[in-house]
């Protein structure tokens, strides 16, 4: 018996290094399809196809997405001016992504964005970001480690029902929360650990922390695979 099939979406970078090769590619770090697989899930890699209908198309064969970490999104999405502090733009991962959320929610599709993944599911229901803050990252390639407390009624306090230590890598966050948004967990200094959209006609998550990099904790995956295999 299988379970059901999870698409992921990846990273899209100029250069990587594996063995012998040094070239671009398509990556994602193994936690991701780690995680799923440890929830019950199947994996599938989703890297960035600009060909019109290519996300519409690879939507109707998955029963889930997770929309996974990277980097800082393009503030034009969200009419800002870029900050200082703002990374460079990944304009592919941002068009593919965004239009992998759009027809997720069209379809009615289980979506769990991640880091990145949620601050793409508040731009694309309208929202917009805070592009710096202090104290939820560590070192460059670190996680930190901070507390986050579920919103009491939330659906995600169904999933976690009291404060939990969650890894995290941000410098960005929720600002204005996009249209059927709702905050449904929070940090200690107030940011937006995690949205959820009641009433959508799926289950639609997003959480600025990172599960695929503490598989001790299966619940929000599980979550997630449990609502695709409906």
């Amino acid at each position: 018996m299988t379970g059901p099939l999870i698409g992921l979406s990846t990273y899209l970078e100029s250069r990587a290094r594996w063995g012998v090769w040094d070239m671009a590619a398509a990556l994602l770090p193994e936690g991701y399809h780690r995680l799923v697989q440890a929830a019950g899930g199947l994996a599938a890699m989703l890297p960035p196809d600009p060909r019109p209908g290519a996300a519409q198309q690879a939507v109707r064969h998955l029963d889930g997405l997770v929309v996974a970490g990277g980097p800082d999104v393009d503030p034009a999405r969200y009419g800002a001016e870029r900050d200082d502090r703002t990374g460079p733009p990944a304009p592919e991962r941002d068009a593919w992504e965004l239009a992998l959320i759009d027809a997720a929610m069209e379809r009615g599709l289980p979506l769990l964005g991640v880091c990145r993944g949620m601050q793409l599911l508040n731009i694309a229901c309208g929202g917009t970001l805070v592009q710096h803050l202090d104290g939820h990252a560590g070192p460059p390639g670190t996680f930190a480690e901070h507390t986050v407390t579920p919103v009491p009624g939330s659906a995600l306090a169904r999933i976690l029902p009291a404060t939990v230590t969650v890894p995290t890598y941000h410098h960005q966050a929720v600002q204005l929360l996009g249209a059927g948004l709702v905050a449904c967990a929070h940090a200690e200094d107030g940011t937006v650990e995690a949205v959820e959209m009641p009433g959508a006609t799926a289950w639609t998550l997003g959480v600025q922390w990172h599960p695929e990099a503490d598989r001790t904790d299966l619940r929000v995956m599980r979550a997630l695979v449990g609502q695709a295999g409906h």
